[in-house]
């Protein structure tokens, strides 16, 4: 989805996994410290929310927490259900993982709100072999860790391209 626009565009992103507590809130984390190092968070509007409303108004799991902590990360963001308010809002909605993405395009009420939706995998570089983030919840801490390097490596690629203005 490669588009000429300006270098100072503000781009609003949208990051979204099952229960908005593990994959999508450690995304809006990652996203946020990068933006901050490389000054241009005066660019982008960055947010999470899950498929499922499960855990609406709680903290990300305690073990991203403890894992994001160690890479200097501070989770704060509390659950919430993707809203079709949503799809106006944001430029790009990131689905984590298959199921994700085609339960957010089948929300969509247009084409053109199905065209934000897009999968995080297509912005690895360094693990371009995998297809989606894997949820962590039900693994150990390897499962957390991997999340965390995954969405490092996607959240990296995500920058360059706000920076080239090619998002």
């Amino acid at each position: 989805m490669e588009q000429s626009v300006s270098k100072d565009k503000k781009y609003s992103l949208l990051f979204v996994c099952l229960g908005n507590i593990c994959r999508s809130p450690a995304a809006q984390g990652v996203m946020e410290s990068i933006v901050n190092e490389r000054g241009i968070s005066h660019l982008v509007d960055i947010d999470s929310a899950g498929i499922s409303g499960y855990h609406a108004g709680d903290l990300p799991d305690q073990r991203m927490r403890v894992h994001a902590r160690r890479r200097g990360l501070e989770l704060t963001h509390r659950s919430r259900q993707v809203r079709p308010t949503d799809f106006e809002r944001f430029d790009l909605i990131f689905a984590m993982d298959d199921s994700n993405y085609d339960h957010l395009r089948d929300m969509a009420n247009s084409p053109e709100e199905m065209d934000k939706v897009v999968r995080i995998a297509s912005f690895f570089r360094q693990h371009s072999a995998m297809d989606c983030i894997p949820d962590p919840y039900y693994g150990g801490s390897e499962g957390f860790e991997n999340v965390l390097d995954l969405l490092e490596d996607a959240c990296h690629h995500i920058a360059d391209r706000i920076e080239e203005g090619t998002l």
